[in-house]
């Protein structure tokens, strides 16, 4: 091989191994925005599903100790901190299955005038978060492998970001809801 060979061959190399690099850095930056994208998703509908069970709570449909119990779980939830939000948002889920539960539940609040509305948003806005919660956590599950590559690592392609935290509640629907997943 003679000296003009062995050049080429190098800058070849090199040229892929950057536009490797390169596209690896775009991944990340991919997963990342993704990851942003979920996290909003998630926090839309767990937004919205506190907003339903405020409504819920003062439809005047429930009884006054249970509108006040399932007030203030939204309440915590609503207003918890980064580090309490997932025990207050599992709370939240607890309680509002206590709540549709309850029997006949479903057939009192279809009696009202706005029930059955009622009852459509609470069971979209309890599905959204269940969905939402994957789409998150599975994004999350994809950014971290990609953080851990060793090429990301030695490079330090993501930066000085941390590994995302995965986002885990109890999120199981009420029993009478249960016809997803």
């Amino acid at each position: 091989m003679n000296l003009v060979t062995t050049i080429v061959v190098l800058a070849v190399v090199a040229v892929i191994t950057a536009v490797y690099v390169s596209w690896r850095a775009g991944r990340l930056d991919r997963l990342h925005i993704r990851l942003e994208s979920a996290r909003e998703a998630l926090d839309a509908a767990l937004v919205r599903r506190a907003a339903v069970c405020l409504e819920l709570a003062a439809s005047r449909i429930l009884d006054p100790a249970t509108s006040l119990v399932l007030a203030a779980a939204t309440h915590e939830a609503r207003t918890a901190g980064p580090e309490e939000r997932e025990h207050a948002e599992s709370d939240l889920s607890r309680t509002l299955r206590a709540v549709i539960d309850q029997e006949r539940f479903k057939e009192r609040l279809a009696e009202t005038p706005a029930g059955p509305e009622l009852i459509a948003e609470l069971d979209t806005a309890v599905t959204k978060v269940i969905y939402s919660r994957r789409f998150y956590n599975n994004a999350v599950g994809q950014t971290r492998h990609a953080q851990r590559r060793w090429l990301a690592k030695t490079l330090r392609l993501a930066g000085h970001t941390e590994y995302p935290s995965f986002f885990e509640i109890d999120d199981d629907e009420p029993a009478t809801f249960a016809k997803h997943t």
